[in-house]
């Protein structure tokens, strides 16, 4: 199980970053400069750190729904949704101070009770796949829901990113936040133990989004917690992200089977499209032959992350997407990075302002453990017993490359 401590104000601050890969522009019309000059403008007024909270409809059951809308000193603003902990939006600037939403989501709760992909949502009891719904513990098997045949993917059928989970809002010296808790019953989509899950979103002035999360049980239980963003730094509904430029510093990833379970290997990345040790561009690649892009439709597999302890921060992946500048750093305790190419966005989904998300419209970057862990004892375990604390941290800091 990762452990990592509370991490105290400063942490999130990283002195080096990856080499950005950045492409001018050049004859943008008179109109373009000037909508751009107003954004900077924009973009240089004073703001304040702030969280607020208002309604934001119903869930399926009647329970309210509510959003809270953190922003800090710089003008990024993000906005949580008690549903799932969605992070149903996240406003930031480009090179020339544009301010554009880079995740995908909805308008409102109807398009996340419809038809939603996970997008933005806490994903639990356990992210990623658990091979035929099933594992045993204990010496007792147990079985779950098989909600992506033959497979149980992210918690089943009603997951934690269905639910609507306690929210209160902060403001301390680390800086704005929501903190959101949610007990799971012994049962609970067949997961054994009642599971006290607590995740704290922080927002704070160094443009770094921090997730905390943290478990405990009665019983052994499984719990692989991750959120499931889709980002597009181009801007929400832009344009594929085949042109996104990656970093994974990772040597090896989790190869797997025709229905996206795991061998119970490792596969070296060297000489293999899956190599991002160096910046490259996401769509260089994920068209070739290899039996791993067939198998997943692209990428859509765990990436293993360089790492010379168990449960420090590392840096995960680094982003940047060249017409904009826009930059994503992530930083893990976890031990893996599952990289998702938005395969199956099929544009049957119409997102915010009425964006279609057509195929790849959307990246994913979920730090967990590995896929199926439950049944590979190679792997890492996953397993949280009475008296533990299940402990880990991502954050993501966006920037821009000039």
């Amino acid at each position: 199980m990762t452990v990592a401590r509370r991490l105290p104000r400063g942490t999130f601050l990283f002195a080096s970053m990856l080499a950005a890969l950045a492409c001018g522009t050049s004859g943008a019309d008179t109109s373009a400069k000037a909508d751009s000059t107003k954004a900077a403008t924009a973009a240089t007024a004073p703001h304040v750190d702030s969280v607020s909270r208002a309604p934001f409809g119903t869930a399926p059951d009647g329970t309210p729904v509510e959003v809270f809308t953190l922003t800090n000193k710089n003008g990024l603003e993000t906005r949580i949704l008690s549903y799932g902990g969605i992070v149903q939006s996240l406003k930031t600037p480009d090179r020339t101070g544009k301010i554009d939403d880079v995740v995908l989501g909805f308008d409102d709760m109807a398009g996340y009770v419809k038809s939603s992909p996970y997008f933005g949502a806490i994903v639990g009891r356990y992210g990623n796949r658990i091979a035929k719904g099933r594992f045993t513990l204990d010496g007792k098997t147990y079985k779950l829901a098989v909600n992506n045949p033959p497979n149980s993917l992210h918690g089943g059928v009603k997951g934690f990113d269905k639910v609507v989970w306690h929210a209160e809002p902060f403001r301390n010296d680390s800086g704005v936040g929501v903190v959101l808790t949610h007990t799971s019953p012994d049962g609970d989509e067949g997961f054994p133990g009642t599971l006290n899950a607590k995740v704290t979103y922080t927002l704070n002035d160094s443009n770094e989004l921090a997730i905390h999360y943290e478990a405990t049980t009665d019983k052994a239980t499984p719990v692989n917690l991750t959120n499931h963003t889709y980002w597009n730094l181009a801007g929400d509904g832009k344009r594929d992200i085949l042109g996104h430029v990656l970093a994974i510093p990772a040597s090896e990833i989790v190869p797997v089977d025709s229905t996206l379970i795991p061998t119970g290997e490792l596969m070296k990345v060297a000489k293999t499209p899956f190599d991002f040790r160096a910046p490259t561009p996401i769509g260089a690649r994920i068209d070739s032959s290899h039996i791993q892009l067939k198998y997943g439709r692209g990428y859509d597999h765990t990436w293993v992350l360089d790492r010379t302890d168990q449960t420090s921060l590392v840096r995960a992946a680094h982003v940047m997407e060249p017409t904009t500048g826009r930059t994503l750093d992530i930083y893990t305790t976890e031990p893996g990075v599952q990289f998702y190419t938005g395969n199956f966005l099929d544009g049957s989904a119409v997102g915010k302002s009425g964006h279609v998300y057509k195929y790849r419209y959307g990246l994913a970057l979920e730090t967990h453990h590995f896929p199926d862990s439950p049944n590979q004892p190679k792997f890492p375990s996953v397993i949280l017993r009475p008296g533990q604390v299940y402990n880990t941290t991502t954050v993501f800091k966006l920037g821009t490359a000039q």
